[in-house]
């Protein structure tokens, strides 16, 4: 065999190789995105609606709520909360249950902040904000959330084994990696 052929197909192998890894994915990975950059809209969040239907009776009709629930807007928490044989009314917000009374009164016992949600919101989009600053200078792409919130990630390895060491007993601790 000559020396041509003897390199000829490891030389072929590494070209293939080189080109597979040059090649465009599309790795565009919408769950793990931290903005949306379609033109379009969200395909998940478009729902149609039920289809119109004429009452019986239009006296019947209840008066119009701008910003509140329409007959004919779709339900799919409560529908496959009635398909798999539970009931939808339970899903309706009836404040908080006597059985978590003491949950709620301990959680709040040192006030509450009305405005949590916002602060959070612009606290959340400031953060999201520095990191993007720096990730266009990124050579290879990667999981926009993971890197955006990497050091607030908990080690749930470390953290099991501290809670061992102490005695504890972690019966559904995450399995090793």
């Amino acid at each position: 065999m000559s020396a041509t052929r003897r390199f000829a197909l490891p030389l072929i192998l590494i070209a293939c190789t080189g080109l597979a890894a040059c090649g465009g994915v599309d790795r565009d990975f919408t769950l793990r995105k931290i903005r949306n950059t379609s033109n379009g809209p969200e395909e998940f969040t478009i729902v149609p609606g039920k289809p119109l239907e004429t009452p019986p009776s239009f006296v019947e009709l209840p008066p119009p709520t701008p910003g509140g629930a329409n007959r004919t807007d779709q339900q799919p928490i409560a529908d496959a909360v009635a398909a798999l044989g539970g009931n939808p009314s339970a899903l309706e917000d009836r404040g908080i249950a006597a059985a978590d009374g003491a949950l709620v009164s301990a959680a709040s016992r040192r006030g509450v902040d009305s405005t949590i949600r916002q602060k959070l919101a612009q606290e959340d989009e400031e953060l999201r904000r520095r990191k993007h600053r720096f990730a266009r200078f990124r050579i290879f792409g990667g999981d926009e959330y993971y890197r955006a919130y990497d050091n607030q990630t908990l080690d749930s390895q470390s953290v099991k084994w501290i809670w061992r060491r102490a005695g504890a007993q972690t019966p559904s601790a995450p399995p090793e990696r």
